[in-house]
């Protein structure tokens, strides 16, 4: 009989899902009453897990799942993945029940789909990245061209958002304030879509953030000013930008919206533990984050996936266990993105939390990573017996961050960001914590510190806060 290893939560199963309608559908079909020929782990194929779920129609929709992805295969028309069908199996599966039973032979179906990934993975192990690199030298001097022409294009575009910029400083932030309050699109909206012809994305986002500054409550103005530096920063490195230590010309070009690459560095093979997964969305394009943290290495890495058209990204890890597996690191000084390149074997729990340290550690950790990366927003930390506090009743006036985490040996506290404050991780924190020092993952940055998972007595395992 083959092992198919430790079985999975349900928390980390929910996890997968591409938006909460799937996680509840997911759910109710989390039960044996809809399945039946369901299994578990096959000689070649460990990670698999498979079943037949009953639907509306006269034939049983055919659903195989591989952990070791994880990658999911369903006769449903959904367009989601994981679909509603591959949530289900996997509860029903990570519930330990006897609804799903280890070892036997796949069905046909299931052999198919599952032997099509072996032999994928097997031509992708034998090719060693030999095409990918034959397809970036097949024409040099075209991929030059295009690079230089795109580049002119960004200068052009860097020129007008200095100009956009002297006359904010020269009609006073006052102005700003007066036209946010009139309404439309205003001029930022303008400038925006100008970088974006001038396809330089990152400018255009900060465009954007700085035409909502002036409507985001009291302290705008300090906080209008802050970011207009910050963007004329940008816009000087890029125009120096051949003066510039490499590794910091590579952070420029990522912050001004050039797509970023593996660097030229060793690829590094960890146990990563995942830490956490959340998405984001501009409203044309989902993008999800992934933290991973080597348990060899100690190295930080992030990954980053796409959907666009409302389709969820691809791309999802349970949160709370371990993979084997190869990532190549992108360049840039101060970046943490990196390429997943290859994963072995099926995720494991990862049992303890990663290393942390105090508070003063945490915003020591982010200080150092501005001097590479001055447009940071945040930094990867790891919080050790810390605790939860509640608002105290001279913080709530406007302006304040009410919540934040406390060292329990000392006074040292970092505030949560206001988007921390009105997320359910909030109290899920807090009932995890139980008023008693925990460990917290999250992002430490200059409007506070976002909690995205946590480790206590009372919780089993990782809990994840998004």
């Amino acid at each position: 009989m083959t092992d198919l290893g430790v079985r999975w939560t349900a928390e980390q199963v929910l996890a997968l899902a591409p938006d909460d309608a799937s996680r509840r559908a997911g759910s109710k079909l989390g039960a044996a009453g809809p399945w039946s020929e369901t299994g578990a782990g096959t000689a070649q194929a460990p990670g698999a897990v498979w079943g037949l779920c009953r639907g509306s129609g006269s034939k049983p929709y055919q659903t195989v799942v591989d952990t070791a992805g994880p990658a999911y295969k369903c006769s449903c028309p959904s367009r989601k993945f994981p679909c509603k069908h591959a949530l289900g199996l996997l509860l029903l599966w990570a519930s330990g029940g006897g609804g799903v039973a280890a070892g036997g032979e796949p069905p046909a179906w299931a052999q198919e789909w599952l032997a099509g990934r072996r032999k994928r993975a097997e031509r992708a192990e034998e090719g060693g990245g030999a095409g990918a690199g034959a397809a970036k030298a097949a024409d040099p001097a075209a991929a030059r061209r295009r690079a230089e022409r795109r580049a002119a294009r960004v200068t052009a575009g860097v020129g007008e958002l200095e100009q956009r910029l002297a006359d904010l400083l020269r009609g006073g932030l006052a102005a700003a304030g007066s036209g946010a309050r009139a309404g439309g699109p205003g001029p930022w909206e303008e400038t925006a879509a100008r970088m974006v012809d001038a396809q330089a994305p990152g400018l255009a986002a900060r465009a954007r953030e700085l035409g909502a500054i002036p409507g985001s409550g009291a302290g705008w103005p300090g906080r209008l000013l802050e970011e207009a530096s910050l963007l004329h920063l940008l816009d000087r490195a890029w125009l120096g930008l051949d003066a510039l230590p490499g590794p910091l010309a590579a952070t420029v070009r990522t912050r001004v919206g050039l797509p970023s690459a593996p660097g030229e560095g060793a690829e590094v093979r960890d146990r990563w533990s995942v830490l956490a997964q959340y998405d984001s969305s501009d409203g044309k394009v989902t993008t999800r984050r992934i933290w991973l943290r080597g348990a060899g290495s100690g190295r930080w890495a992030l990954l980053l996936s796409f959907g666009a058209g409302g389709r969820a990204p691809e791309l999802a890890l349970p949160v709370g266990l371990a993979i084997d597996a190869l990532l190549a690191p992108h360049s840039g000084s101060g970046q943490l993105r990196a390429g997943l390149v290859e994963r072995f074997g099926t995720p494991v729990p990862f049992g303890a939390p990663p290393p942390g340290g105090p508070v003063a550690a945490a915003a020591d950790a982010y200080g150092r990573a501005l001097l590479a990366d001055p447009w940071l927003e945040s930094w990867p930390v790891v919080l050790t017996d810390v605790v939860l506090l509640p608002p105290e009743p001279e913080m709530r006036g406007e302006g304040h961050v009410a919540w934040r985490l406390r060292d329990a040996a000392d006074d040292a506290a970092l505030p949560l960001t206001s988007h921390a404050e009105r997320r359910p991780g909030l109290w899920k924190l807090l009932a995890a914590a139980g008023g008693r020092p925990a460990t917290v993952f999250g992002e430490c940055g200059h409007r506070g510190f976002e909690p995205l998972a946590v480790w206590s007595e009372d919780a089993d395992g990782t809990v994840a806060l998004t």
